[in-house]
């Protein structure tokens, strides 16, 4: 498939996800980081989002829980361009009743070429970047020229 470049601006629309074990550290990372987050615009599961509002402040748009459809909820933002960054901090020791739901989301973050942190030091990394204020391009598929081939 061909791709385009669409930019990811510089005020970033953030995904934040945590599975039960590792909620404490999320709202911990996002307390240490609040004044990076609140210039963007966030966006969690339920329960996350929802212990991250009352313990930091910070205005969260919340979608269901996780195993409820949040985690597709946020794929779907993803999809339609409305997420640009994805910090998820999952638990790789605990067995995940809907793995498969976050297995597709971290499918569709590749596949809109979006960065995406899945524990406390990369989501370091993506924050301290000079790249953080910034708007940057990304290259993503090229969907509505792959339709045009196939319809036309």
């Amino acid at each position: 498939m061909e791709t385009k470049v669409q930019p990811i601006p510089a005020s970033k629309h953030i995904a934040l996800v945590a599975h039960d074990g590792k909620k404490a550290a999320l709202r911990a990372w996002c307390q240490a980081h609040q004044a990076i987050l609140e210039q963007h615009t966030l966006y969690a599961t339920g329960t996350t989002g929802h212990v991250i509002e009352r313990d930091t402040g910070l205005t969260v748009h919340k979608l269901l829980s996780g195993p409820m459809g949040g985690d597709q909820q946020i794929g779907a933002k993803i999809a339609e361009h409305e997420i640009h960054m994805l910090i998820f901090f999952w638990d790789p020791l605990a067995s995940q009743p809907h793995d498969p739901d976050v297995k597709a989301l971290l499918r569709l973050a590749a596949v809109w070429n979006i960065p995406v942190a899945c524990n406390e030091a990369t989501a370091d990394m993506l924050l301290s970047s000079q790249l953080m204020d910034k708007e940057i391009d990304r290259h993503l598929p090229d969907y509505d020229k792959y339709l045009a081939t196939r319809m036309g």
